[in-house]
């Protein structure tokens, strides 16, 4: 069972998490940096941060490859999510109604709405992404990119059920995926964090963590 848990692809077998006693990375977060997940295909350029405008926001130009796809089904608890389409085109679906957002049109995700997106067009597309409030979505998106990078997510850009124990209930304020449904996930999660932490995984690690350990600019201000 527990073989099975680590198991699929994308996983390290010798090495299943980030290294938690690695240095952490404190180069301070900066407009116009590029944020990569390899996996799944997603490509952000950082326009603005949550500490640098008084609304909280986070707000990034998206660059979606062919065939690229968020990691799954979800909603916000509490964050507002908007989506305008520069280029290309965007599939959306919110609440199960599915449309295609092409240059010009937006989509604004109200929290508790369950939403997806991918592209399903043969060009990339570019969209302006817009998180209110931003930050925890931003150490959320710190922490999976950096898990994506490093190898510690399967094909769909998914941690393995262990790193997810103790990385889901961390941002679960922030995120929340629909399946399996939450009233499982937390009867699994809680039957398998005692496992994850005795092996030495963390709900977030020193490397993927600059929006809490990097120093902000002196001009910088909360939200």
């Amino acid at each position: 069972m527990l073989r099975d848990v680590e198991s699929g692809p994308g996983y390290d077998r010798r090495v299943s998490h980030p290294d938690r006693s690695a240095p952490a990375d404190c180069q301070p977060i900066e407009p116009g940096e590029l944020w990569e997940n390899p996996v799944t295909g997603e490509r952000g350029v950082i326009l603005d941060l949550p500490w640098q405008n008084t609304e909280g926001s986070a707000v990034a130009e998206l660059t979606a490859l062919p065939g690229a796809r968020v990691a799954g089904e979800h909603l916000h608890p509490a964050l507002h999510e908007r989506f305008t389409v520069l280029e290309g085109e965007l599939t959306v679906v919110r609440d199960g109604r599915r449309s295609t957002l092409v240059a010009g049109e937006s989509a604004h995700i109200e929290p508790g709405v369950w939403h997806d997106w991918w592209n399903e067009a043969e060009a990339d597309a570019v969209v302006r992404v817009g998180i209110t409030p931003g930050e925890r979505f931003v150490h959320m998106i710190d922490t999976l990119f950096g898990l994506a990078r490093d190898g510690h997510v399967n094909a769909k850009g998914m941690p393995n059920p262990l790193q997810l124990a103790v990385t889901a209930p961390e941002f679960s304020d922030v995120i929340v995926f629909r399946k399996p449904p939450p009233r499982v996930q937390r009867v699994v999660f809680g039957a398998l964090t005692p496992i994850a932490t005795r092996r030495g995984y963390r709900a977030t690690y020193p490397g993927p963590s600059r929006t809490t350990l990097a120093p902000r600019p002196p001009h910088a201000t909360p939200g």
